[in-house]
């Protein structure tokens, strides 16, 4: 079976296997601005059609499914949602501080038999309207395997400050809140999912004890849960690029951020600890890659199975 792609011009775009809607990468901006108006993938399904995304859960309603985000960005929030301010008054909503990523275009649009990419041109845009950031994004669909009933999803940022003065990342860590180091590349699970299995390659783990992990320790995280209404399980790992381990080569350490309980959730956190500095007219650049698989996966599963897939 081939991948099939259906995009609704100015709205989203569709990938499909057979006669499931794999995933929805939707463009157009939410109303809600306090949400953070910025595209998403939602909804995200196995290869047989379970859903593994949540999108607008009561608890939280701006996060949705798969989403680039950035929680503390020079005193603008472009994750959605209360901002934290500082321990003495914790989180506060103040609409004035939430920013938007705004879809430009599309530099490229590829779909063959077995995969389909996107690159994205996007702007980070403040509060008031400043642009601060351009953003040249990549997402891949891939590897579809029906006989290990497992796809993958390969989700790029190449960020470049425009803004004329220094960019500061941080998180709610950085600005007081202990083990809240949020922000980056998030995944919001659908409510079945809470109390799920956190996975690490020592094994099954708490999501207390995985918590802040360094990703040069863990390069990847797996996620099991039990569907309600269908006998059913989804394992979803996400993974780091090689070159975001290497010193050298990434512009700030990343750590894990994980919840299962009470919300199952996953982030690549690039500024969880310490806050990081981009300069203007500078970039940064990570790659993630996402599997999505329909059964329980141990650890040993889920290396061999990313051991056999190229970056």
């Amino acid at each position: 079976m081939t991948i099939q792609v259906t995009h609704t011009l100015g709205e989203r775009i569709v990938v499909g296997h057979g006669d499931v809607e794999l995933l929805a990468y939707v463009y157009r901006p939410d109303p809600d601005a306090f949400e953070s108006r910025k595209p998403y993938v939602h909804p995200l399904r196995t290869l047989s059609g379970n859903l593994a995304s949540g999108y607008r859960p009561n608890d939280h309603r701006w996060h949705k499914g798969l989403q680039m985000t950035a929680s503390h960005l020079s005193e603008q929030n472009f994750w959605g949602g209360n901002s934290y301010l500082n321990p003495e008054v914790g989180y506060q909503r103040v609409e004035e501080r939430v920013g938007s990523m705004r879809h430009d275009s599309f530099a490229a649009l590829e779909a063959t038999e077995d995969r389909f990419t996107l690159t994205e041109k996007l702007t980070w845009v403040n509060h008031g309207g400043e642009e601060w950031a351009s953003e040249e994004r990549g997402i891949t669909v891939h590897s579809v395997d029906p006989a290990a009933g497992a796809y993958a999803i390969d989700w790029s940022i190449d960020l470049t400050n425009v803004r004329g003065e220094p960019l500061h990342f941080g998180s709610p860590t950085t600005a007081g809140r202990e083990m809240a180091g949020y922000t980056g590349l998030q995944w919001r699970g659908p409510r079945d999912f809470t109390g799920g299995q956190v996975i690490t390659p020592k094994g099954p783990a708490t999501d207390q004890d995985t918590m802040g992990t360094p990703a040069a320790q863990a390069p990847w995280l797996g996620f099991s849960a039990t569907h309600d209404d269908v006998d059913a399980s989804t394992t979803l790992v996400f993974a780091h690029a090689p070159e975001n381990l290497d010193p050298a080569g990434a512009i700030h350490e990343s750590h894990w951020f994980v919840r299962s309980t009470p919300i199952p959730t996953v982030a690549f956190s690039w500024a969880f600890f310490e806050e990081f500095e981009l300069a203007p007219g500078a970039s940064f650049a990570y790659r993630y890659r996402t599997v999505v698989a329909d059964g329980t996966w141990d650890a040993d599963r889920i290396a061999a199975h990313l051991a056999g897939l190229s970056w």
